[in-house]
């Protein structure tokens, strides 16, 4: 094999791995198949996709795409991460959440350098997708069951989806790819109806969540959505059907406990935010360029919570969060890194070859970070591969546009106008 071909067989390898850890992800079969748990099929699929990944890289000589500003503002933010155990109030969580962090960017990274075409961004979208029925099932089946319920009535899963909030925050980024794929013209008919049902199941776990973060965040994302279709009169058309199957099967007490945002002073779970909101802003006026460290948030509470808040919370905002624990200089470097690939999402938006992902994309990234505005997970994985998502539709967007602008007679392109996309497996 001549080492040309290697290295493509490894660009794929790597694809595949990384489609993998996509459905892993949201199927967790380790949390639910005894058998599976020692393999930690998350850990290995992405070590494997990001390993086969450098290889290759390193095989044809070839630097590491490291997605520009975007990029370098999530790096320097993991750094900063491993750096401040040394400020920390906690430096064994700090040492921790830093290390998770540059896992989390090696994952980020992988997927900007291995997704380089609208067909392998179509397929991640898919898996995760299709794996999302295992996790709205599960949810369904132990609501129905009545097991582990979370007050007596909010329905959870296994592992990150034992937390109702956190599980349907990763669902709502679901929702708006689904239906990408229901309206997309000429997809096969058993596909669609496969991502209709898990549009739907993950909808409903939503609701039996009874998170409000989660039907506010799911409202902004569908809304987005429709808005921002092509074919707007077929998006509305669905995002009125959801909305419809809402109102119609959403139980009373998932409509009893939207309702009591209008009295949140009488409500523990709304002053919990508030207080955790207080909190943050007084961490930030104390140490406002560094915070307290990473994860130190619940750690460093006693010091800056209101006499009448003795529970030690989350922030329940990834803004806050990160303004409490590393600062400004954290803020900074996350919102160049967010706002980047948010950006590039709606950017892509405009392509004609990933134009309706890309849509489908930057609903999910509003609705995910509405959700995040009232949670605030910091080490969700979810978060950064949808981020990667986003700035690798940007990316495919971008080099389609220089190949159509600066395209010769004869419709061929400079060689110099594709150097993003030599040896990037993009007819893979």
């Amino acid at each position: 094999m001549v080492p040309g071909e290697q290295g493509q067989r490894r660009d794929v390898w790597a694809f595949y791995a990384l489609t993998a850890f996509a459905a892993v992800m949201y199927a967790v079969p380790g949390e639910w198949i005894p058998v599976l748990a020692p393999l930690r099929l998350a850990l290995l699929t992405s070590v494997v996709a990001a390993g086969l990944m450098v290889i290759r890289r390193l095989g044809r000589g070839e630097p590491l795409y490291l997605d520009g500003a975007r990029g370098w503002g999530l790096i320097g933010f993991s750094c900063l991460a491993v750096l401040s155990v040394s400020w920390a109030v906690n430096a064994e969580v700090a040492r921790f959440t830093g290390i998770e962090l540059l896992k989390l960017t090696a994952i980020y990274l992988t997927v900007v350098n291995v997704i380089t075409s609208g067909r392998r961004l179509a397929v991640v979208c898919g898996s995760i997708v299709l794996a999302s029925v295992v996790t709205s099932i599960g949810v369904i089946n132990w609501y129905m069951v009545g097991e582990n319920l979370v007050e007596g009535f909010r329905a959870r899963w296994v592992g990150v989806y034992a937390d109702p909030n956190h599980m349907a925050m990763n669902l709502v980024l679901v929702v708006p790819l689904a239906v990408a794929f229901v309206a997309r013209k000429g997809s096969p008919w058993v596909w669609r109806v496969a991502c209709l049902l898990a549009a739907v199941l993950a909808v409903v776990a939503i609701v039996l969540s009874h998170s409000r973060g989660g039907f506010i965040g799911l409202s902004v994302a569908m809304g987005l959505w429709a808005f921002r279709e092509k074919r707007r009169i077929q998006a509305i058309v669905v995002g009125s059907l959801f909305v419809a199957g809402l109102v119609v099967f959403a139980p009373e007490s998932f409509w009893a406990r939207n309702e009591t945002v209008a009295a949140f002073h009488e409500d523990a779970s709304a002053m919990g935010r508030v207080y955790a909101w207080q909190v943050a802003s007084r961490m930030s006026l104390d140490k406002p360029l560094l915070g307290v460290g990473a994860g130190s948030f619940r750690y460093a509470w006693a010091e800056y919570a209101p006499p009448e808040a003795r529970r030690a919370y989350v922030a329940h905002n990834i803004f806050l969060d990160v303004v409490g624990e590393l600062g400004w200089v954290g803020l900074a470097l996350f919102m160049v890194f967010a706002g980047g690939a948010s950006g590039g999402a709606f950017a892509a938006s405009r392509s004609k070859e990933v134009g309706w992902i890309a849509r489908a994309l930057s609903a999910a990234v509003a609705g995910y970070l509405t959700c995040d505005l009232f949670s605030g997970y910091i080490l969700s994985a979810h978060c950064y591969v949808l981020f990667g998502l986003a700035a690798a539709a940007h990316r495919i967007a971008r080099s389609a546009e220089v190949t159509e602008t600066v395209a010769v007679p004869g419709g061929q392109a400079p060689v110099g106008s594709v150097g993003a996309w030599e040896g990037s497996g993009h007819a893979a």
